[in-house]
């Protein structure tokens, strides 16, 4: 399938590893110029070259330097902002600093990267804008609290933004990785092996999801095929998720 994303410039944030990395190497199979972020160099620089990226050195708590990277990268077709998760714990254990952190990163920083991109997506009249989310913005888990609460804003956000943009020819879809083998998964299930094993009992397809097949749904949703899709939140999980 043609997904007519030749010479389209993409931005994909939190790109030097996991799912970010793979959407990212998924665009420029298609054709796009890319570029990837990260706040390391060292990894997103080795990332860049693997994939024929341009690479970028961004903190996506730093939010008065996303209009330096989005000016260094040029006028964009396609947005990818994905972000790292907040730290784990129990549901009433959060700090204020934390809240307000993890706020940073999963709201004001993707939201920061939008509203700088929006004008001249619209201006062009072609734009697709992904936002990296997870299924726990449709079924909390309550160790994940901080990621539950601020995800799901930036969900409404999107799905707000999509409707008054859609006239300008521009999307803005969520993608909801379920049990997605990463390094962040494998950290939280102690080790790749457990992480695998509970994927075996719990998830219906009986097995994780890789970066890859993330990546081919959310370049999907990049492409000119995808003109008609918008406000959307797609589950990547295998089944695992049980609501409507």
């Amino acid at each position: 399938m043609e997904l007519g994303l030749a010479g389209r410039r993409a931005l994909v944030t939190g790109a030097s590893a996991g799912i970010g990395r793979a959407i990212a190497a998924e665009l420029a199979r298609e054709g796009a110029e890319v570029h990837v972020a990260s706040r390391s160099a060292e990894r997103i620089e080795a990332a860049a070259g693997e994939i024929g990226a341009t690479a970028h050195v961004h903190d996506s708590a730093d939010l008065d330097g996303a209009a330096a990277l989005l000016e260094s990268v040029g006028p964009l077709d396609v947005l990818v902002t994905n972000t790292g998760g907040p730290p784990a714990g129990m549901p009433l254990e959060f700090t204020r600093d934390q809240w307000e952190d993890a706020y940073r990163d999963l709201v004001l920083s993707p939201m920061e990267l939008v509203q700088l991109a929006l004008p001249g997506m619209r201006e062009r009249g072609w734009g697709r804008v992904v936002n990296v989310v997870s299924t726990t913005v449709r079924e909390p888990v309550p160790p994940l609290m901080l990621s539950n609460a601020h995800r799901a804003a930036t969900l409404a956000a999107f799905k707000t933004l999509a409707r008054e943009v859609a006239p300008d020819g521009v999307t803005l879809n969520s993608v909801l990785p379920g049990r997605i083998a990463t390094d962040r998964l494998f950290s939280m299930y102690g080790g790749s092996e457990n992480a695998q094993t509970m994927a075996s009992e719990e998830v219906p397809a009986g097995r994780l999801g890789t970066p890859e097949e993330m990546a081919a749904a959310a370049v999907f949703l990049c492409s000119e095929r995808a003109a008609y899709i918008t406000g959307v939140a797609l589950l990547i999980d295998g089944g695992l998720t049980r609501s409507v």
